[in-house]
């Protein structure tokens, strides 16, 4: 089972990948999220294909996401 706050080094054995709409093309930076799962799976698809993945909590996620969007992070 998958918890929030997991790391998964073989994200292989994770189904539902896809990639991030913000990932754009051109061989650009590729995050991918997993659906279908309790939690949120996330791994650099471009950098590691086949893992590390870091789980986050559905809240956890929608938080990051929801910050992300309105501009609250900085590099």
């Amino acid at each position: 089972m998958l918890n929030a706050g997991d790391v998964i080094v073989d994200s292989t054995a994770l189904t539902g990948w896809f990639k991030s709409s913000y990932s754009g093309g051109n061989n650009g930076e590729c995050l991918e999220v997993a659906a279908g799962h309790p939690v949120v799976p996330v791994r650099d698809s471009k950098a590691a294909p086949a893992g590390p993945v870091i789980v986050f909590s559905t809240t956890g996620w929608t938080s990051f996401v929801t910050a992300l969007k309105a501009g609250q992070l900085t590099d």
